[in-house]
């Protein structure tokens, strides 16, 4: 069961290429009811969970706060978000 998850460290450095994956970790913050910074301590970053819209009931996601464990599958795909350089 835990040998198929990715540590966050790992998925930093992979190029997305909207590949399933399983990471778990501790939520940092949890904001709008729709992102979640997770963080497994691999690493001081945190890579991003987003939480589709009313795909949830909102008693599960009021469970969702700093230092809650989470196991997550999802997709990872490139932040659509502007990075500086």
């Amino acid at each position: 069961m835990f040998n198929t998850r990715v540590k966050v460290k790992a998925l930093l450095a992979t190029k997305p290429e909207n590949q399933e994956v399983i990471v778990m970790g501790w939520v940092r913050t949890f904001r709008n009811n729709q992102f979640i910074a997770l963080n497994d301590g691999s690493t001081n970053n945190n890579i991003q969970i987003v939480i589709e819209l009313g795909a949830y009931d909102e008693n599960l996601l009021k469970k969702i706060t700093p230092g809650a464990s989470l196991k997550v599958t999802g997709q990872l795909i490139a932040s659509s978000a502007r990075v500086s350089q």
